[in-house]
C-alpha cells in the first residue's frame, strides 16, 4: 500500500488591517460673495491614510483647508469630490461616531453649566449609566489636570481659556473613543496648558489610541506625532515621518562655552563664536567629546541632532511654494 501523498494547503490569508482614516481626492468647494457667484476652492485632491494607533499631525498655515478636512472626517459638512473613510466606514456612519472623539478649535458650550454637568450631558449621549459616568469622569478629570470640586462648582463661563480647553478634551474622551480628532488643541494655551495637553495626548498614545490633529506649535508636533502631513491652500504638499521629510542627520551641532581653543578646533568643524558661546559641527562620538570638554573645564549648553527642524522644513516648503506661483 503506497504511502499518502503529502497535500500540501497554503495558510489562510491575513485579512488586511482597515486604515483608520483613508480619503481619496477629497475636494471641497464654496459658494461665496453676496450673490453666491464666485467659487472658493479650499480643499483640492486631498489623498491621505493614517493608520490604528498613529499619531498623524496635519500643518499648515491659516486657511490652508485643515479645519475643512477634519470637519468633512467628522461627517459635518460634505466634500464636492472624492471620497473618505473612517475606521473603515465612509464618513458620517452614525455606529462609528460613538467610536470617534472630537475637540474643536473654539469649542462652545453652555456658560452656566458646570464643568462636571457638561462631561454628565456629553457622556448620556453616549449612553453612559450612571455608574460608569462615576468611573469614568474622575478618571479624565485626573487624566487632563482639572480640579474636581472646581468645575463642579464653577459654570463654565468663568473658566479660563485653559480650563476650557482640558475639560473640552475630557469630553472629547468621554466615550474612550478609539480615534480622537484634535483641531489646534493647544491654541491660546500658555507653557503649562501646552505641557498638560501634550501629556494627555503622549497618554492616549500609550493607550493605541488614533490621534489625527492639526497643530501650528510646530515644536509639539515634532514631539508628538508618527508621520505628518503638510497642506497649503488646499493642497497636500507632502507626507511622511520626520525622518522622511527632515532626513536622518549623521551629525551633531554643539554648543557650549568655556574649554581650550585648540582642542575644541579638533573636534568641531565651522567654530564660530556668538554671544560668550561657541557654535560648531560634532566630529566624533558625542560621548568621547562630552569627556573631552569635562577634562578641558567646558560646559555644554546644546548637544542635537544636525538637521532642519519642523519649523523650518515648513517655512522652507511654504515660501517655496509661494514662489513658485507668483
Amino acid at each position: 500500500m503506497s504511502a499518502p501523498v503529502p497535500s500540501f494547503v497554503d495558510p489562510p490569508a491575513v485579512a488586511p488591517v482597515a486604515a483608520a482614516v483613508q480619503t481619496y481626492n477629497l475636494t471641497k468647494t464654496y459658494r461665496t460673495g453676496f450673490w453666491l457667484n464666485q467659487m472658493v476652492t479650499s480643499l483640492r485632491q486631498c489623498s491621505l491614510s493614517v493608520q490604528p494607533g498613529e499619531t498623524f499631525g496635519l500643518l499648515g498655515p491659516n486657511g490652508a483647508g485643515k479645519t475643512t478636512l477634519l470637519k468633512i472626517l467628522l461627517g459635518i459638512i460634505r466634500p464636492t469630490g472624492g471620497r473618505a473613510t473612517v475606521l473603515g466606514q465612509p464618513v458620517g456612519d452614525r455606529v462609528v461616531k460613538h467610536r470617534v472623539g472630537y475637540l474643536p478649535e473654539n469649542p462652545y458650550f453652555y456658560d452656566y453649566l458646570t464643568g462636571r454637568e457638561l462631561l454628565e450631558y456629553t457622556a448620556g449621549i453616549f449612553g453612559l449609566s450612571a455608574q460608569q459616568q462615576r468611573q469614568r469622569i474622575p478618571e479624565l478629570l485626573d487624566m487632563v489636570g482639572l480640579d474636581p470640586q472646581a468645575i463642579h462648582k464653577k459654570p463654565l463661563k468663568k473658566f479660563s481659556k485653559g480650563m476650557l480647553q482640558r475639560v473640552g478634551l475630557a469630553q472629547a474622551l468621554i466615550n474612550d473613543p478609539e480615534l480622537v480628532f484634535l483641531d489646534e488643541p493647544m491654541s491660546g494655551l500658555d507653557p503649562m496648558g501646552r505641557f498638560r495637553v501634550r501629556e494627555v495626548i503622549l497618554t492616549l498614545k500609550e493607550q493605541g489610541k488614533t490621534i489625527f490633529f492639526n497643530s501650528h506649535i510646530l515644536s509639539d508636533v515634532e514631539t508628538i506625532c508618527d508621520r505628518v502631513a503638510l497642506l497649503d491652500r488646499g493642497e497636500l504638499l507632502c507626507v511622511g515621518t520626520l525622518d522622511d521629510l527632515l532626513g536622518q542627520a549623521s551629525s551633531y551641532q554643539v554648543s557650549g562655552r568655556g574649554g581650550n581653543l585648540d582642542v575644541l578646533e579638533k573636534w568641531l568643524t565651522g567654530l564660530q563664536f556668538q554671544r560668550g558661546l561657541w557654535h560648531g559641527t560634532l566630529n566624533g562620538e558625542p560621548y568621547d567629546f562630552l569627556s573631552s570638554l569635562r577634562g578641558m573645564g567646558g560646559t555644554l549648553v546644546d548637544l542635537k541632532l544636525a538637521r532642519l527642524t519642523l519649523e523650518d522644513f515648513f517655512l522652507e516648503q511654504i515660501n517655496a511654494r509661494r514662489q513658485d506661483t507668483v
